[in-house]
């Protein structure tokens, strides 16, 4: 289980776009990255595929290592650790390593 989901709000540790933050898009399990809005913008260039569709320039989010970003706690609004506890239902929820609440 990763401590990372879809929707997450994260912080950026390390790389260009240091001590941004943004919501996750999507995670690549296999490759363990992650892509995050407004996050490592990359320039694609394409070819005009129709005489409608024309070519150019495209920016758009590229995949940033899953060890360089930081989970942000919603309830303490702080970037923080994540733990694993039992709830009193019995299922697995993500915790908050500097408050304790449930992510």
């Amino acid at each position: 289980m990763l401590k990372i989901k879809k929707n997450d709000k994260v912080k950026i540790l390390k790389g260009k776009d240091r001590g941004k933050t943004g919501k996750v898009l999507r995670i690549d399990r296999n490759n363990r990255r992650v892509v995050v809005e407004g996050v490592n913008i990359v320039h694609r260039h394409t070819r005009q595929q129709s005489q409608s569709d024309p070519g150019g320039i495209i920016k758009k989010e590229g995949p940033v290592d899953l060890s360089n970003v930081l989970l942000i706690c919603p309830s303490c609004g702080k970037p923080s650790r994540v733990g694993f506890a039992k709830a009193k239902s019995g299922q697995k929820v993500r915790v908050c390593k500097k408050c304790g609440e449930q992510m």
